[in-house]
């Protein structure tokens, strides 16, 4: 693990363009740590990017920039993108792919980009799952929307029971081997049947190397499932996404709902139904927890995910630049007491019941 000489910088971002090309900062790479993903090579900054949300059409163009040039300004090289993220589908990757153009893509090799198939992207029976005919096809029509030659990291997004996982671990070879991607990776798939395609890729010499799977103190489904013990006995990587459950594991809702929060923007992920007075309360007890470690609460929750070394990566998703910055404020203090551990766990616990 490489690590960091000081802390990340209270800026934005330095950024700046320049003969058409943009000019980060030259002490990027001191305020983040790297871990290898799994048995790897790959190293991932233990801080990562995705653009689930704030990248499709409904976005501005130059805040989307001012979001990722933050982010690389500040250490994080990994943008984790699908096809269907947006909205519309897809247009999280033409965007990225147009930031790209703009300058961003003179550093391709200090970035790793990771794009998915799984779900539907267009009509008829094709349009998703996990045959060779929809992966590959998804594969060329990503690069495409992207402007690039290759990915770093190809996931199936989905586990897919109509479709022998032969066939699908098969359509992840072939995207390797064929220079569009440089490693695989499973998205969503339970600890046993991550096994089971693990033992297909290796026989295939197809270089598998990471999950990616929800994960945080109130979703828990990777312990329960197998899948984080298996991955750490696999050697495999772990990038976990949704690390504050989709805001609550904030301070933004312990008074009521602000006007400008997700929930009364657009409700699709996180219902005001989610938001009882025992949700609250929790909420609450894990921010005076937070407090006492000199953390905000959204900083102690991804602190968490990274205490033990199994988790390589937590991907952030942001609508502003200084959430970045904060985000990796949680890089601080990872490290938790055996009773600060089990207050977090009956907390969570209770929490799964209701």
């Amino acid at each position: 693990m490489t690590q960091p000489s000081q802390q990340p910088q209270s800026t934005h971002t330095s950024i700046q363009y320049s003969n058409g090309h943009i000019e980060p900062r030259e002490n990027r790479y001191d305020a983040m740590h790297y871990h290898r993903t799994g048995n790897s090579g790959l190293k991932l900054p233990q801080v990562s990017l995705g653009l689930w949300h704030n990248f499709g059409d409904a976005a501005a163009l130059d805040r989307m920039e001012e979001l990722i040039y933050t982010a690389f300004d500040n250490g994080i090289t990994h943008i984790d993108a699908a096809n269907n993220y947006g909205p519309s589908n897809g247009s999280a990757e033409r965007n990225l792919g147009h930031i790209l153009g703009l300058g961003l893509g003179h550093y391709r090799d200090e970035l790793v980009i990771s794009t998915k198939a799984g779900y539907r992207m267009w009509n008829g029976p094709y349009g998703d799952g996990g045959s060779r005919k929809y992966m590959l096809a998804s594969l060329d029509q990503s690069l495409e929307r992207l402007g690039l030659d290759y990915v770093d990291i190809f996931y199936h997004h989905r586990m897919d029971p109509e479709t022998p996982l032969e066939e699908t671990m098969g359509a992840l070879d072939t995207a390797v081997k064929s220079g569009k991607a440089l490693y695989a990776g499973l998205s969503n798939y339970d600890g046993a049947t991550m096994a089971r395609a693990a033992g297909i890729l290796d026989e295939l010499h197809c270089p598998f190397i990471i999950n990616q799977n929800r994960y945080s103190i109130f979703d828990r489904t990777i312990e329960h499932n197998g899948l984080k013990e298996t991955a750490s006995m696999l050697g495999k990587g772990i990038i976990t996404f949704s690390p504050l459950a989709q805001g609550l594991l904030t301070d933004r809702y312990l008074h009521g709902i602000p006007a400008d929060s997700r929930i009364a923007r657009d409700g699709r992920f996180l219902k005001s139904s989610a938001i009882t007075d025992d949700t609250v309360h929790r909420i609450s007890e894990l921010n005076a927890i937070a407090s006492d470690r000199g953390q905000s609460l959204a900083e102690m929750a991804l602190a968490w995910i990274l205490k033990d070394g199994l988790v390589t990566s937590v991907l952030i998703g942001a609508s502003k630049p200084s959430q970045i910055l904060d985000d990796i404020g949680a890089l601080k203090n990872t490290s938790f007491s055996d009773e600060e551990l089990q207050r977090i766990d009956r907390i969570s616990a209770a929490a799964e019941t209701h």
